[in-house]
């Protein structure tokens, strides 16, 4: 196995739902640490380079004005597999297709607002590291 980093998101949907203890919990009980964390507002600038992948899709302005409209909370993963491991413990990007016990199955309201956002690549997960977060406010695990 690989130990690898992967960052995440908790969307406002959930800060609003007060869930993010309970999707903590869930991380660390499958074994995925937190090597860094913080509760912010994700700024119109970041947000739109964080998502510029989508610029071009109708959805794009309607996913930057809910991820800027409450806090979020931002984490870098780690652990064996993490991106991988991430994937599977948020389930499904639709909340009614999430397996039972994922995620999104239990704190996802809608295909857009589905609570979390995780890395699929190891690749991404650097990129998308790099733009929330200074190497010194992670803690190298």
């Amino acid at each position: 196995m690989s130990t690898e980093r992967t960052f995440s998101i908790i969307k406002p949907n959930a800060v609003k739902k007060n869930a993010i203890g309970d999707i903590i919990n869930i991380f660390e009980s499958k074994k995925l640490k937190i090597a860094g964390a913080k509760l912010c507002m994700m700024s119109k600038e970041k947000c739109e380079l964080f998502y510029a992948e989508h610029k071009e899709r109708p959805f794009f302005g309607e996913l930057v004005s809910f991820m800027t409209s409450g806090p979020v909370m931002m984490m870098c993963l780690v652990g064996d597999n993490a991106v991988l491991k991430n994937r599977e413990i948020m389930g499904a990007t639709d909340p009614k297709k999430a397996d039972a016990g994922t995620i999104r199955a239990k704190h996802g309201d809608s295909m857009g607002e589905n609570a979390v956002h995780g890395s699929d690549s190891v690749a991404s997960a650097e990129r998308e590291l790099a733009i929330f977060f200074d190497k010194h406010e992670l803690v190298n695990m």
